[in-house]
């Protein structure tokens, strides 16, 4: 393909994730929710052109987030691990067995999840009671909530990506 498609392809997706992160602050949920979306529409870029490609994208959308973006909360959690996920996914899989599959996926997802914990509460100084439940401080629960969501949201990518490949790519390339 040429270069100039490529560019005008990952421009496109890096303006509609940045447009989902700037979305996180009108919508409460946003939150959670729109860096994930944001971070699984680089998968695109990984499947058509690659890593390299889709890392430079991430860093687009992080850099302009943190200028754009309301919620920085968000921002946080993109950076950390949302919006590179999807391509370190393409890394990891790569690997032949499952089991190692899935120790470096969680090993990445705790320390990265554990250090965005700490920039939000000590650099952002979001205060304790986003963390507390009727009084309870837990951010372990929700680390171990986190955990289970996680599980859930790799396979999603998979479905996702798999799903683009077979389906919505044909009619996306066909025009």
């Amino acid at each position: 393909m040429k270069k100039s498609f490529r560019v005008a392809f990952c421009g496109l997706i890096t303006a509609l994730a940045l447009a989902l992160m700037i979305c996180t602050s009108v919508i409460p949920v946003g939150t959670y929710a729109f860096p994930c979306l944001a971070g699984i529409l680089l998968t695109t870029i990984v499947v058509e052109f690659g890593e390299k490609w889709a890392l430079a994208a991430y860093v687009a959308v992080s850099i302009l987030s943190l200028f754009l973006a309301g919620d920085k909360e968000a921002v946080v959690y993109f950076i950390a691990f949302l919006g590179f996920y999807p391509t370190v996914k393409s890394f990891i899989e790569r690997l032949r067995s499952k089991a190692a599959q899935y120790v470096i996926k969680f090993s990445v997802f705790n320390v990265c999840i554990i250090a965005a914990f700490f920039v939000c509460k000590f650099v952002l100084a979001i205060p304790d009671e986003e963390f507390t439940v009727m009084g309870f401080y837990i951010p372990w629960v929700f680390l171990a909530v986190g955990e289970i969501v996680f599980f859930f949201y790799d396979k999603c990518v998979t479905i996702l990506v798999f799903r683009y490949i077979t389906s919505l790519r044909k009619k996306l390339f066909k025009m």
